[in-house]
């Protein structure tokens, strides 16, 4: 099989569009649901938030990439007792994102879409 140039230039782009640095950044301010605002950033590769308006320091410290605009792990909920800790599922959805989090397993869970801003 031979390689024309052109074939070189439409697999470096179709390589460079489906890698995970091309892929939408989830970085920015989001709206919540009761109208709080969420700012969410990468940090060491993983993803990080925190409320804008409250004294909660940050609710999702680092939950690492689980596949293409999905991130899991260990997060706190804003709005309750900061010692309380929920499995977490961070998706790009949209225009926005969809943030669950599930305590006892995946038998109790919640979840809130955000719009960003």
């Amino acid at each position: 099989m031979r390689i024309t140039l052109p074939g070189l230039a439409a697999l470096a782009a179709f390589a460079f569009l489906t890698s995970p640095a091309a892929a939408a950044s989830a970085d920015g301010m989001y709206k919540r649901p009761n109208g709080t605002t969420a700012k969410v950033w990468t940090c060491g590769g993983k993803l990080c938030a925190t409320v804008q308006e409250s004294n909660f320091n940050m609710f999702l410290s680092g939950i690492a990439p689980a596949g293409e605009g999905t991130w899991k792990g260990d997060m706190k909920h804003p709005d309750m007792p900061g010692f309380m800790t929920f499995n977490g599922t961070v998706t790009t959805s949209g225009k926005g994102l969809k943030v669950q989090g599930c305590a006892v397993g995946q038998s109790m869970c919640d979840a809130e879409t955000w719009t960003k801003q």
